[in-house]
């Protein structure tokens, strides 16, 4: 599953719409469980280690990502409540999962402490 993980974070790299870390935070997780020579070649790599040591050690979230991730709930919300046909429940429910997650994206903090 680690590697599903680092494939999709990888994708999610080119693609505006796929977040990068938090796929390569998840394929750090399923690596600390099974294997620590992954675990630590994702940990120190050159590109998404930076962003890893952010989150483990100060669960930090960059505005920038924080931005992506609350806009893409927002035109997913949208679009759910305006184009689809989900029933009221269904809309109530997604709502309250993407609030909780909202909240959960806002309330890190966005840059390392000094």
């Amino acid at each position: 599953m680690g590697w599903v993980f680092v494939g999709t974070g990888v994708v999610g790299a080119f693609l505006p719409v796929l977040p990068t870390t938090p796929f390569m935070i998840l394929a750090l997780w399923m690596f600390s469980k099974s294997s620590k020579r992954f675990h630590d070649w994702l940990y120190n790599h050159r590109i998404f280690g930076p962003s890893l040591h952010k989150w483990q050690q100060y669960r930090v979230i960059p505005p920038v990502a924080k931005l992506a991730s609350v806009s893409m709930m927002l035109a997913s919300f949208s679009y759910l409540v305006f184009v689809s046909s989900v029933p009221v429940w269904g809309v109530i429910l997604t709502g309250l999962v993407m609030t909780s997650a909202a909240w959960f994206v806002l309330s890190k903090p966005s840059r390392v402490p000094e």
